[in-house]
C-alpha cells in the first residue's frame, strides 16, 4: 500500500557555504547564501521512491539563506516561523507536493568554528514533508506537529528522528472514499482522508484565498487566461498564496489540465525565466525586482492589490455564459445581497445550495468548482457530436463553431476559438478517445443532466457511507522509557554514517585551513609588521620556522583536496565541489604563491607516482581552470618557476572522452601573454640546460635537444609559427650553433606544429614576415596545394620545411635584411594553382569548438509520397560552441546551409526527419527546429543531466536518453513529455528502438542492457553479463548486440532474455557494433583499431575476417546492402564494397561476410576525431574533429 509521505527533508546551511553569486565562505549577515540539503529520511538510495528532486533545497528556500544575530524575536514578525506549501513538476508532468516550515535555527558549532561565524548566530532552515499525494492539509498538520514537538519545553518521549521515521514509513494513503487513516505524533491525533474518485479530483486546499484576493471580474479574467494558456505570473508577498492560488486555478479548469511550465513558487535567482516565450504559470514574491525584463504578453496578477495587467488583450467570455457565470459567483460570494428581494419560499432558494451566511468551508469549495464546471459544460455543449478519430484530427472545431453560432445568433467567439486550439483541450480529447471513462466524466454527466432538465448538482455523489477507520499504532511507545524526555535547542541532525561524518569533517577542516592560512598570510614576515602581535614577538628564526610549518601544512591540505577532486563521483560537478572551490580560493588569495606552486607540485608528484593523467570531461574543465589561474597569478608575481612547472605539468596531462579518444590539454593556457615573451623562453632554456648532464661532449647537440623541447611546448601552446621561430632562432644564435642544427629545428617545429593544429586548430595572432636571422618565415600562401590533404586540414604543411632548403644560405646568421626572393615564391604558388584539381576530400569550416555530434540525413528519414527530398545526404553537426550546423555536400565550396543557435552548452545528440531537426545538449534541453526555415519551434525540458541520444519517431514523437538514467518519450505537438519509458541506475550511452514492435533497448554505465516493452509499459529484461560500460548497442528483430569496455561484444535474445554468444577477440573496448542485414553477420569495431567480421559457421559464431587499416578507436560502422563505411578517431575512413554477383554466388555453406572487400580509403590527415557518420547512398563519409573541422570524403572521386 502506498504511503502518504515519501520523504522528510531538512534544508539550510551545510558544511560548504556559498553565496548566491557562488563566492565561498561567510560574508556577513547582509548576504544571501545557497541552501543545501542537510538531512533526509529515508536516504536517496532506498528502493521505494525515486530520490528527491535536486532543485528541492533551492525551491523550498527561494530567497536563499540568511544569517541572523537573533532567532525568533517576539517584536519582529518577520522572524516568526512560516508555513507554506510548494508544488514541483517533473519532466513527465507528474507533481510533487511539499509542505514547508521555514524558521531561524542555531548555526551548528562546527560550521561556526570553521567559518569564523560569530557565536550564537542563527540561519534560515526549512523542514519539509514530501508527497506524491495532494494532501496539503495533512502534510501541514503533520509537519507542524513535528516542529512543535522538537521545540516543546516538555520535550518528547522518543528521539525526534525516530518519530519522523515511524510517520514516514507507516502512515499509508487511505483508499479514496473508503478509509480514514488515524495516526498520532506524540499526543496529537491526526486523520487523513481522500474523497471518492467519482467526485471532483482531490484538492486538499481552500479556495477562499482565491476569492479573497480577486474580485469576480478579475477571477473570470484569470480563469480565461489560464484556459487560453497564456504566460501567467502571480505576485504576492506570501509564499502560501502563490502556491494555493496556482493550485486552485488549476482545479477550476477541470476536466482540463495545465500542460505547460508550472512553477507556483519561483526561486529568486530564476527571475529571467519570466521572459520565456512559451506558456507558463509561475509565482514570484513581490520583493523580487523584474526591472529589465521585457514582460511582453505576460499576464501579471497582483494578488495583494487585486490587479491584472497585460500587454495583450484577453478575450472576454461570450454571452450568455458570461452573465450566468458572474451571477453564480455573486450568489456564492454575496448571498445575502443577491437574495435580499427573494421570498423565503422562492424556488430560487430551494435550488441554491445553502452555503450562505456561514464561514467558508469545504462545501463552498465544491460549489465554486462546480460553478466553473457548469460554465465549461455550457460553452462546450454538444461537443461530443463533433469528435472524430481520423488520421488528421480528433475534433471538428469549425463545424462546432458554426453550430454554436447558429444556436446563439452570434459570430464565432474568439475566446472559444482559441480554447479549441489549446493543448489542454486536445489533451482532454486524446485522454477520452478509446478510454473506458469516455462519456463518464463529470463534464459529460453534467451536460447530460442539463440536457434532461435535471438538477445539475445531482451528478455529485452523496456521502452516505461512513469510511472505515484505519488506525496506525506505534508499538515502540510501550517500550519507551518512562520519564525520559528529549528536548532540543535546535533542530537535530539525523545520525550520519561514518563516511558522511568523515566527509563533513574534511570539508570543514579544509575551510578552516583556508581561513587560517589567509589570516596568517596577512601577518607573515613579507607583509608590513604590526598586524599580529604574536608574530611580532617571534624572533627571525622562529618566524622562518613558523612559515615553513605553514607552507608544509598548506601543501598537505592541497594534496588531500587534489586527490578528493579526482575521486568525485561521476554525478558530481567538480566545478561546484568544495574541493575545487577551496583550491581556487587558496590560489587566488595567495599573495606569495604558496597555493599556486603547491597545487602544481601536487600534480607533478602525482604524475611521478604513476598517475595515468586520465580525467573526465568535468574534471578536465576544473583542472584546466585551476592551472590557468595558477599561471596567471604566477605571472603577476613574476614567479617563473611556477609558470615553468605548470607548463610541463600541462604537457603531461591528458584525458579521454566518452568515445575513448585521447586529448591533450596544454592548449587551454595558450592565450596567456607570457608565452609571447622571449625572456620566459630564454629562462626556460637556461633551466633545461642546467638540468641536463654537464658532461656532454657535443654542446651543439645538447643545445639542439633542449630547443626541441622548447619548440614542442611552443607548438602545443598554439604559439604562432612566426613568433615561435623568431624566439628559437634568437636563442640558437646566442648559443652559436650551426646551420645544420637550425635546419633540423625548423623541420621539427613544422612537424610538431602540424600535429598540434590537428588537435586545436589554427591560432590566429600577430605574425612576423621576417625573422631576426634574415630567414623569411613561411606564410599561409606556402600551403595552398590542395592536392596535399594535410594542408587542407591544418593550414600548414611540409612546404615550410622544404622552403628552408631553397633559401640562400649565405648570410643566414647575419643580422642584415632578407634576400630578395619573393618572385620565385609567387611563381611556385601560381604553378601549384594551375595544377589544382578537384579533390575527393573537403574540409568544412564553421565550428569554433570541437565537433561532438554528427548525423547524416538518410533517404529513409526524408522520403515521402512525392519522392526523395533534396535534403537527403545532408550532414548535421553539433559542437562545444553550442551550435548546430546543417551542411549540404552538393554545394561544393559553400556547403554550410544553416546555423542553429539556442543551446547554452555542448551539443551531444542530433536527429532529423522530413521537417525537423532535434538536438540534445549538456544544458539538459531538447531543441526542435524547422529544417527549412531554421526557426526554433520548441524547447523541451525534463532531463536532469546531459542528453546523450535523440531519436525522432513516427507520429511527431521524440525518444531521448540522458545521463540522468532515464529514457523519455516526447510529443512535439504538445511540447510535453508523454512518459518516462525507461529508467536505468546510471548514465545511458547507447539506445535502440524498434518502432514496429515498441521494444526499447538501452545500455550505459550501469553495465546492464535494459529491455522494455514501452507499449505494454513494462520492463522485459535486465541483460547482465558485461563487467564495464556498454558503449554501443544494435537491435535487429529478436537479437540485441552490445559492445562494452570489457573488450567483448555480446548477442542477446530479446524474447528469452538470454546471452546467445560472447564475441571476445578484441584487445580494447568495443566502441561500435553493426549488423549486416544481407548476410546476417556482425561487424565490431574497437579502440584497438581492428574491424572484425563475425558469422555463424557450423552452428557457432566466429570471427572470419580482420581489417587493420585503422590505428585508433573506431567510432562509426554503417552497413548497407552493398556498401559499408567506417570512421576512426585517427581521422582515417574506409569504404567497403560487395558486388551483387558475389552475394548471389555464395553457397549456403560459404562464408558470406568474407565478401566484404576494401573499396577505397583516403589519405589520412593529422587530426583527432570524436565522431563520424556515413552516407552510403552517395558513398560519402564525414568526420568531426577536435579542431572544429569536418572532413568530408567523397569516395566517387579518385583524387
Amino acid at each position: 500500500m502506498p504511503q502518504i509521505f515519501e520523504y522528510f527533508v531538512v534544508c539550510g546551511i551545510g558544511p560548504e557555504i556559498r553565496t548566491l553569486e557562488g563566492s565561498r565562505g561567510y560574508h556577513g549577515t547582509e548576504t544571501m547564501y545557497l541552501p543545501a540539503l542537510l538531512d533526509q529520511y529515508p536516504q536517496s538510495n532506498n528502493s521505494l521512491y525515486p530520490p528527491p528532486p535536486p532543485q528541492l533545497s533551492t525551491c523550498v528556500l527561494p530567497a536563499g539563506v540568511q544569517f541572523h544575530s537573533v532567532g525568533c524575536d517576539p517584536n519582529d514578525i518577520t522572524s516568526f516561523p512560516r508555513s507554506y506549501p510548494i508544488v514541483l513538476t517533473e519532466g513527465d508532468g507528474s507533481k510533487i507536493y511539499v509542505s514547508c516550515i521555514a524558521f531561524r535555527d542555531r548555526v551548528c558549532d562546527d560550521i561556526a568554528e570553521a567559518y569564523r561565524i560569530p557565536p550564537d548566530s542563527f540561519a534560515d532552515k526549512c523542514i519539509c514533508l514530501v508527497s506524491r499525494s495532494p494532501s496539503f492539509r495533512i502534510l501541514r498538520e503533520a509537519l507542524e506537529e513535528i516542529y512543535l514537538l522538537c521545540f516543546a519545553t516538555s520535550g518528547s518521549s522518543r528521539p525526534l528522528w525516530e518519530v519522523i521515521s515511524f510517520v514516514i514509513s507507516n502512515v499509508s494513503l487511505p483508499a479514496p472514499g473508503k478509509e480514514r487513516v488515524l495516526f498520532a505524533i506524540e499526543n496529537s491525533l491526526l486523520a487523513a482522508e481522500v474523497p471518492s474518485k467519482d467526485s471532483l479530483p482531490h484538492a486538499d486546499i481552500s479556495f477562499q484565498p482565491l476569492v479573497q484576493c480577486l474580485d469576480v471580474d478579475n477571477l473570470i479574467k484569470l480563469f480565461t487566461a489560464v484556459l487560453l494558456e497564456r504566460r501567467i505570473l502571480l505576485r504576492s508577498d506570501k509564499y502560501s498564496l502563490l502556491t494555493l492560488i496556482s493550485e486552485a486555478i488549476c482545479h477550476l479548469i477541470y476536466p482540463f489540465r495545465w500542460q505547460h511550465v508550472y512553477i507556483p513558487l519561483l526561486f529568486f535567482s530564476g527571475v529571467d525565466y519570466i521572459d520565456a516565450p512559451t506558456p507558463y504559470m509561475m509565482g514570484l514574491h513581490s520583493a523580487v525586482d523584474t526591472f529589465g525584463l521585457m514582460m511582453d504578453g505576460v499576464v501579471v496578477v497582483d494578488l495583494q492589490h487585486n490587479l491584472i495587467t497585460t500587454s495583450e488583450e484577453i478575450p472576454s467570455v461570450p454571452e450568455p455564459e458570461n452573465s450566468c457565470l458572474r451571477s453564480d459567483l455573486l450568489k456564492l460570494l454575496h448571498p445575502n445581497v443577491v437574495s435580499i428581494d427573494h421570498m423565503k419560499d422562492s424556488s430560487f432558494v430551494e435550488q441554491c445550495p445553502k452555503v450562505g451566511g456561514r464561514i467558508w468551508g469545504e462545501d463552498h469549495d465544491i460549489y465554486l468548482r462546480f460553478i466553473f464546471l457548469k460554465f465549461l459544460a455550457s460553452i462546450l455543449g454538444g461537443y461530443r457530436n463533433f469528435m472524430e478519430n481520423t488520421a488528421t484530427q480528433v475534433f471538428n472545431s469549425q463545424a462546432f463553431l458554426k453550430q454554436r453560432s447558429r444556436s446563439t445568433n452570434q459570430p464565432p467567439d474568439p475566446m472559444i476559438s482559441q480554447f479549441l486550439e489549446s493543448q489542454g483541450f486536445f489533451d482532454y480529447l486524446e485522454r477520452g478517445l478509446g478510454s473506458e471513462e469516455y462519456g463518464k466524466n463529470l463534464l459529460d454527466k453534467l451536460q447530460d443532466a442539463m440536457n434532461k432538465g435535471q438538477n445539475p448538482t445531482s451528478i455529485l455523489p452523496s456521502v452516505s457511507i461512513e469510511p472505515e477507520i484505519v488506525t496506525i499504532y506505534d508499538p515502540t511507545l510501550e517500550t519507551a522509557e518512562s520519564g525520559v524526555e528529549y528536548s532540543y535547542d535546535r533542530f537535530p541532525s539525523n545520525i550520519r554514517t561514518e563516511e558522511q561524518e568523515e566527509k563533513r569533517k574534511q570539508i570543514l577542516a579544509a575551510a578552516s585551513g583556508a581561513l587560517e592560512y589567509s589570516a596568517k598570510l596577512q601577518s607573515s614576515p613579507s607583509i608590513p609588521a604590526g598586524r599580529d602581535s604574536y608574530y611580532e614577538s617571534l624572533s627571525e628564526m622562529e618566524r622562518d620556522a613558523e612559515r615553513e610549518r605553514m607552507v608544509l601544512d598548506i601543501k598537505v591540505k592541497l594534496q588531500g583536496l587534489w586527490l578528493r577532486l579526482l575521486k568525485l563521483e561521476t554525478t558530481e560537478d567538480p566545478l561546484s565541489s568544495f574541493e575545487y572551490g577551496t583550491i581556487l580560493a587558496l590560489i587566488e588569495s595567495d599573495a606569495e604563491g604558496i597555493g599556486g606552486s603547491g597545487f602544481v607540485e601536487c600534480i607533478r608528484e602525482h604524475i611521478y607516482s604513476g598517475w595515468n593523467c586520465q580525467l573526465t570531461e568535468e574534471q578536465f574543465i576544473a583542472v584546466k581552470e585551476l592551472l590557468k589561474t595558477a599561471v596567471s597569478r604566477a605571472i603577476a608575481r613574476n614567479d617563473m618557476a611556477t609558470i615553468r612547472d605548470a607548463l610541463e605539468v600541462s604537457a603531461e596531462m591528458h584525458k579521454k572522452d566518452m568515445n575513448n579518444v585521447s586529448d591533450y590539454i596544454q592548449g587551454h593556457i595558450r592565450f596567456l601573454s607570457i608565452w609571447e615573451e622571449l625572456r620566459f623562453w630564454e629562462g626556460y632554456f637556461d633551466y633545461l640546460l642546467d638540468c641536463s648532464s654537464s658532461n656532454s661532449t657535443n654542446y651543439a647537440t645538447l643545445v639542439t635537444t633542449q630547443l626541441i623541447i622548447v619548440a614542442t611546448h611552443m607548438a602545443g601552446l598554439g604559439l604562432p609559427d612566426s613568433d615561435a621561430w623568431y624566439m628559437i632562432e634568437t636563442i640558437a644564435g646566442k648559443n652559436n650553433i650551426g646551420y645544420k642544427h637550425v635546419i633540423n629545428l625548423r623541420g621539427f617545429l613544422s612537424h610538431t606544429r602540424q600535429t598540434c593544429i590537428g588537435y586545436w586548430g589554427i591560432y590566429v595572432a600577430k605574425s612576423h614576415s621576417v625573422s631576426s636571422y634574415g630567414l623569411p618565415t613561411p606564410s599561409p600562401q606556402d600551403t595552398t596545394n590542395n592536392a596535399q590533404e594535410s594542408l587542407e586540414e591544418s593550414g600548414v604543411g611540409r612546404s615550410w620545411v622544404q622552403s628552408m632548403f631553397s633559401r640562400n644560405r649565405a648570410g643566414s646568421f647575419t643580422r642584415g635584411g632578407p634576400k630578395e626572393n619573393g618572385s620565385p615564391r609567387k611563381q611556385d604558388v601560381s604553378a601549384i594553382a594551375q595544377k589544382k584539381v578537384q579533390t575527393n576530400i573537403r574540409v568544412l569550416r564553421g565550428h569554433s569548438g570541437a565537433v561532438t555530434a554528427l548525423h547524416c540525413v538518410t533517404k529513409r528519414e526524408v522520403w515521402d509520397l512525392v519522392g526523395d527530398r533534396d535534403d537527403a545526404g545532408f550532414f548535421i553537426s553539433g559542437s562545444t560552441d553550442c551550435t548546430v550546423k546543417i551542411w549540404d555536400p552538393s554545394l561544393r565550396g559553400s556547403e554550410l546551409r544553416a546555423t542553429l543557435n539556442g543551446h547554452s552548452r555542448t551539443v551531444r545528440a542530433i536527429n532529423s526527419d522530413r521537417g525537423k531537426v532535434v538536438s540534445g545538449s549538456d544544458d539538459h534541453f531538447l531543441l526542435v527546429w524547422d529544417k527549412r526555415t531554421t526557426q526554433l519551434l520548441e524547447e523541451l525540458k525534463g532531463h536532469d543531466a546531459q542528453v546523450s541520444i535523440v531519436r525522432i519517431l513516427s507520429g511527431e514523437r521524440v525518444l531521448t536518453a540522458s545521463h540522468d538514467g532515464t529514457v523519455k518519450m516526447w510529443d512535439v505537438r504538445t511540447d510535453a513529455c508523454v512518459a518516462t519509458v525507461g529508467r536505468c541506475s546510471n548514465a545511458i550511452l547507447c539506445m535502440e528502438y524498434d518502432d514496429s514492435t515498441g521494444i526499447l533497448a538501452a545500455g550505459g554505465r550501469d553495465v546492464v542492457a535494459n529491455i522494455w516493452d514501452i507499449r505494454a509499459g513494462k520492463e522485459m529484461h535486465k541483460l547482465v553479463g558485461h563487467s564495464k560500460w556498454i558503449r554501443s548497442i544494435r537491435m535487429v528483430g529478436d537479437t540485441v548486440i552490445t559492445g562494452s569496455d570489457d573488450w567483448t561484444a555480446r548477442m542477446w535474445s530479446v524474447s528469452q532474455g538470454t546471452c546467445d554468444a560472447v564475441l571476445a577477440c578484441h584487445d580494447g573496448p568495443v566502441s561500435c557494433v553493426e549488423y549486416s542485414m544481407a548476410d546476417k553477420g556482425i561487424i565490431t569495431g574497437s579502440s584497438d583499431g581492428l574491424l572484425r567480421f563475425w558469422e555463424y559457421d557450423d552452428g557457432a559464431i566466429r570471427c572470419i575476417k580482420n581489417v587493420t587499416i585503422h590505428n585508433a578507436a573506431i567510432l562509426s560502422i554503417n552497413a548497407g546492402e552493398y556498401w559499408l563505411g567506417t570512421g576512426a578517431a585517427d581521422n582515417s575512413m574506409s569504404l567497403f564494397h560487395r558486388s551483387q554477383e558475389r552475394i548471389g554466388a555464395h553457397s549456403t555453406a560459404g562464408l558470406k561476410m568474407s565478401g566484404w572487400q576494401l573499396y577505397r580509403t583516403p589519405h589520412k590527415a593529422v587530426a583527432t576525431v570524436r565522431c563520424a557518420a556515413s552516407d552510403l547512398e552517395r558513398k560519402r563519409i564525414c568526420t568531426g574533429g577536435r579542431n572544429g573541422l569536418l572532413r568530408l570524403w567523397d569516395a566517387t572521386l579518385t583524387k
